[in-house]
């Protein structure tokens, strides 16, 4: 079946805090003494939907604790803007960090809300003046925004997209200098079926392949992981959800994606432990 309806057996996902951050992580806690891998990321990290994320996939592959610090919704800026997450970077003997899409993150055109970065807040002045005429208020979501822009004015959306370009390899910097001891970029390709793959763009939205080169200089390695055709084609197919999250789940990876990622990132991992 396509899906199952969550209730009595929905999963749960032991939400937890580590130190004194605000942010909700996936469980179950884990100590952050000794050794373990942090897994930063967004909701693909998150493993929302799934049992079994790739982070308790790579756990077991590894015999080692990997700690989920993926976090719903989230872009660069909940990252950058959480001390703990440097902190535990210190004490990890590998931190793996998932591309996230330049679009979820606050720039000289929009504000994002400053914990679900895929929340669209307001537009500046600048992004008024260049889109005249377009009414912010209809729209909640950076996605949806961005989807609305580039079809009413493709020639002026081009220069948002070069603006979110620039500001991501910025931040991406930024985080990765604050990061300390072996650092891994998990790069996930295009996991959606082929009829659900967004026009504006393939995961992670608007990231291209010379924007991660410019990163490579600051991390040990880059893991691509482009899902077979065979976990695409899969859906939903193991997933947790009720029907009323049909939708949105059928926009995450599913199992066989988390089980393609884990299997790529263990060997690489392995090496710096």
């Amino acid at each position: 079946m396509a899906y199952e309806f969550a209730g009595a057996g929905a999963l749960d996902y032991l939400p937890c805090r580590y130190g004194k951050s605000k942010l909700l992580f996936r469980g179950p806690r884990r100590s952050l003494t000794g050794s373990f891998v942090a897994a930063m990321g967004g909701t693909e990290t998150y493993g929302k939907f799934v049992a079994t994320p790739w982070p308790a996939l790579l756990e077991a592959r590894l015999n080692l604790p990997v700690v989920n610090f993926g976090y719903l919704n989230a872009g660069i800026d909940v990252f950058l803007n959480e001390p703990q997450l440097a902190s535990a970077s210190r004490a990890a003997r590998v931190t793996v960090v998932q591309l996230l899409g330049a679009h979820n993150m606050t720039n000289r055109y929009y504000a994002v809300h400053p914990r679900r970065n895929d929340r669209f807040l307001r537009a500046s002045s600048l992004m008024r003046s260049v889109f005249g005429g377009v009414d912010f208020t209809e729209f909640n979501f950076t996605r949806h925004m961005l989807g609305a822009l580039k079809q009413r004015a493709p020639e002026k959306y081009a220069l948002l997209t070069q603006e979110l370009q620039a500001s991501w390899v910025q931040r991406m910097t930024a985080l990765l200098s604050r990061l300390e001891g072996a650092k891994v970029l998990l790069w996930m390709g295009e996991y959606h079926p082929p009829c659900l793959v967004d026009p504006i763009g393939p995961e992670p939205l608007l990231v291209s392949a010379e924007m991660v080169d410019a990163l490579r200089p600051l991390v040990h390695e880059v893991v691509r992981v482009e899902p077979s055709a065979r976990a695409r084609g899969e859906g939903t197919s193991g997933m947790v959800f009720s029907e009323l999250d049909a939708p949105a789940a059928a926009r995450l990876p599913g199992p066989r994606v988390h089980e393609e990622t884990a299997e790529a990132l263990a060997p690489v991992v392995r090496r710096y432990l």
